[in-house]
Formats: C-alpha cells, structure tokens, sequence
C-alpha cells in the first residue's frame, strides 16, 4: 500500500493567490519583494534546520538524516515538476536542468555558490560555503553528513528533469576531499 505522504491531493493546488495578497505584493518596490523572498527561503531554511535538530536531539543523526532524505527526495521530484512548467522546458539537457536548479529554493538559499555549463555539454554546480554547515560549526556541531539528503534531492530532481541526464558527486560530506568547496554536483547525458 501507499504511504499516504506518497498520493497526490487536490488540497491546495490553485494556481491563483487571494486578491488581497496581490494587492500587498503589488505595492511593494521590486527591492522589497527581493527583501520579501529572500526572507521567506530563509525561514523555510530555519524550519528545516530546526525539524532536523529536534529529531538529532531526540533520536540521532542517522535517523535525522533518514527522515530529511525522505523529505528531500519528494521536494526534487515537486521541484523539477512545478519549474519544468514554470519556466517552459519539457525535456532538458544538462545546461537546462543547471538552470531548472538554480530556481529551487535549496540553490538560492546559498549566497557563496558557483555554476558553469562545460564545452561537452555538462554542467557543474558547486556550494563554496555552505550556510547550513557553517551554523552547525558555529553550534560546536559536527559537520553534517548530508549527501544521503542531497544526493537523494538531486537524483529526484534530475530524474523528473529528464531521465536521460545522469548526476555524478564529485564531493559532499561525509566525503569531503576539497577544503574551498563544500559539495559539487555535475549533471551530463547519460
């Protein structure tokens, strides 16, 4: 059987936000909603840092890490769903899926990343440093081990992309060879 986080509803699914809503953002400068949105990816980043603490505290790492790759592995596939839409791309090769990523709340939510598209037609996106680890650090935290999370959100998303582009790992903790860079990701044809 299902698990009902697995089925689809119809709660929710309207595409059209209540006028009075508009009419806020609407009076906001395009400063403001940049201020306005920036603000909102963080504190999605806050409840998700602070969901991830609660079960470490209460359980362990490995269990945090287990329910945050669930999670994780859902919002790649709605991600990849809702930007293909949004932005008009049907069937994206690997510079298209970059794109595609870098209008997910995880890639915005890092100020200090990097993304090249390659002359063979691949395309690498790097988290230099990455807020999430160094709060942890701040905290007196261990690093966290999260390419199980990552790994599991980026082959959902670039699955629902397009299944003919694969991803490839080049680093991200717990393995972590490169001290300048925190994770790296590279998407290429299968």
């Amino acid at each position: 059987m299902t698990h009902p986080a697995d089925k689809p509803h119809k709660q929710g699914v309207s595409d059209k936000f209540p006028p009075a809503d508009v009419e806020m953002f609407d009076r906001m400068d395009r400063q403001e909603l940049y201020d306005y949105i920036f603000m909102q990816i963080k504190n999605t980043w806050r409840v998700d840092g602070l969901y991830f603490l609660g079960i470490e505290r209460r359980h362990d790492t490995e269990e945090a890490t287990e329910v945050d790759a669930e999670c994780w592995r859902y919002m790649g596939k709605t991600e990849a769903r809702e930007l293909k839409k949004f932005l008009g791309i049907d069937e994206p090769d690997p510079a298209q899926v970059l794109w595609l990523l870098r209008h997910t709340n995880w890639a915005v939510s890092h100020p200090h990343k990097s993304f090249e598209v390659r002359g063979d037609g691949s395309a690498v996106f790097t988290v230099d440093a990455c807020r999430t680890q160094l709060i942890r650090l701040d905290k007196g935290l261990e690093p966290h081990p999260c390419r199980q999370v990552r790994e599991g959100y980026l082959q959902a998303f670039c699955s629902e992309c397009n299944p003919k582009v694969a991803l490839e790992v080049v680093c991200c903790p717990p393995e972590r060879e490169r001290t300048d860079i925190w994770c790296q990701w590279v998407f290429k044809w299968a």
